[in-house]
């Protein structure tokens, strides 16, 4: 039996590469379903100030296509940004997130807020050397 029955992780997934599926094994591992947000297109471009290779709706189906993800959804700048209205929409019992947020002010705000809710955070570490901004790098795009 898993730790966790529901759990979410959110990400742009643009250029999938095996730091993508990594961290998507890691969350598997650890749930019975698993749910992927998938940053809309206005989040890439308006908040991360890049242009995605694949549209949102080309990612959100190529997520789906795994094995380890149970159901990905595309997800609004606001759900990307505020984990509770995550939570509103996809009901989890824990949070995904990069280990780089661990102890950042925002998460430790989510911690408090999740605390209430019965909902937790497993910070995951990333896969290193390998990024989609290194990846357009290397194919001499402009990330």
């Amino acid at each position: 039996m898993k730790k966790y029955k529901v759990g979410y992780t959110c990400g742009v997934f643009d250029l999938f590469h095996v730091g993508h599926l990594n961290l998507l094994e890691r969350c598997k591992e650890q749930c019975d379903y698993l749910i992927v947000g998938v940053c809309d297109d206005k989040y890439v471009t308006d908040i991360k100030h890049k242009e995605p290779v694949y549209g949102e709706e080309q990612r959100r189906r190529i997520l789906n296509a795994l094995k380890v993800v149970d159901k990905a959804e595309i997800v609004t700048i606001e759900e990307t940004d505020d984990k509770i209205l995550a939570w509103n929409k996809f009901k989890f019992d824990v949070l995904f997130s990069g280990d780089d947020w661990k102890g950042s002010e925002r998460y430790k705000k989510t911690e408090e807020q999740f605390e209430k809710l019965g909902a937790k955070i497993e910070y995951l570490p990333y896969t290193q050397g390998i990024s989609t901004s290194q990846i357009k790098k290397n194919l001499g795009k402009k990330s």
